[in-house]
C-alpha cells in the first residue's frame, strides 16, 4: 500500500469574462396563409415583410432561415384559408444594430420574438482561466507551507473543473413588443442588453511538502 506523503491541499478559482460577437434571433410570426419551403419566404405575405425590413436595415438575406412551419386549422383539414406560424432565425453579426433589429421585430403585429441565443468569443477563454487559477493556487500554497514551516516540493495530485455560466437576458420580449405595438410612433425606447458571460475555472492541487514537525520526512 503507497503511503501518502506529507501534502497541503490549495483550492483557487479565476473567472474569466467574454464578449458574445453575435446574437441569433428566434422569431414566430404568424401567417394569414400556408406556403411550404424556401418559398415561404417571398410568398407569405407575412415573413416577406419582415425579411423585406431586415434586409433593408442590413441583415444579409442568407443569415435569415426558416427553421419550421407549423399549420393551424379548425377543422383539421389543410385549407386555402389555414394559417402558419413561420418561425425564423435571424443572425445579427453586428451587436451594433441589435436594438434597430428587435424594433423591427417589434414593429411586426404578427411577429414575436421567442428568445436570443447569444454566440461567444470564447477560444482559449478557459485556457486563461486554468492559467490565473494556477497562479493563484501557487501563490497561497506558498503562503501556507511559509506559515507552517514547510518547503514546496512538487505537485502529488491534481483536479480542474470549469463552469459557463451565461448572462440572463434582462429584458421580456412580449412585454416589449406589446408596448411597441401601442405607440409605434413613438421612438425606440432604451434597453440595457447584456451579452456578456463569465467561465470560472476551479482547480484542487495537493503539493508534496517537506515533513511537518514531527511528521514523516
Amino acid at each position: 500500500m503507497e503511503i501518502k506523503p506529507d501534502t497541503i491541499h490549495i483550492t483557487a478559482s479565476a473567472k474569466v469574462e467574454i464578449q458574445a460577437r453575435r446574437a441569433d434571433l428566434f422569431i414566430a410570426v404568424r401567417g394569414s396563409s400556408v406556403v411550404g419551403g424556401n418559398e415561404a419566404m417571398k410568398k407569405a405575405k407575412e415573413v416577406s415583410a419582415l425579411v423585406d425590413e431586415l434586409t433593408g436595415a442590413g441583415i444579409k438575406a442568407e443569415h435569415i432561415h426558416l427553421e419550421g412551419v407549423s399549420v393551424e386549422t379548425s377543422s383539421g383539414v389543410l385549407l386555402k384559408s389555414s394559417s402558419a406560424t413561420y418561425r425564423l432565425r435571424v443572425r445579427c453579426e453586428d451587436l451594433e444594430k441589435l436594438p434597430e433589429t428587435l424594433d423591427i421585430v417589434s414593429a411586426q403585429k404578427n411577429a414575436a420574438l421567442e428568445r436570443v441565443a447569444w454566440k461567444y468569443n470564447d477560444e482559449g477563454a478557459r485556457g486563461r482561466g486554468l492559467e490565473s487559477a494556477l497562479v493563484a493556487a501557487k501563490l497561497k500554497a506558498q503562503k501556507v507551507a511559509d506559515a507552517l514551516g514547510v518547503t514546496l516540493l512538487g505537485v502529488y495530485s491534481f483536479n480542474e473543473n470549469a463552469f459557463d455560466e451565461e448572462s440572463p437576458m434582462p429584458f421580456q420580449p412580449q412585454a416589449r413588443m406589446m408596448k411597441a405595438r401601442q405607440d409605434a410612433a413613438e421612438p425606440s425606447l432604451a434597453m440595457d442588453i447584456q451579452h456578456g458571460k463569465t467561465i470560472q475555472v476551479n482547480v484542487e492541487i495537493e503539493y508534496r511538502v517537506s515533513g511537518f514537525q514531527g511528521g514523516n520526512a
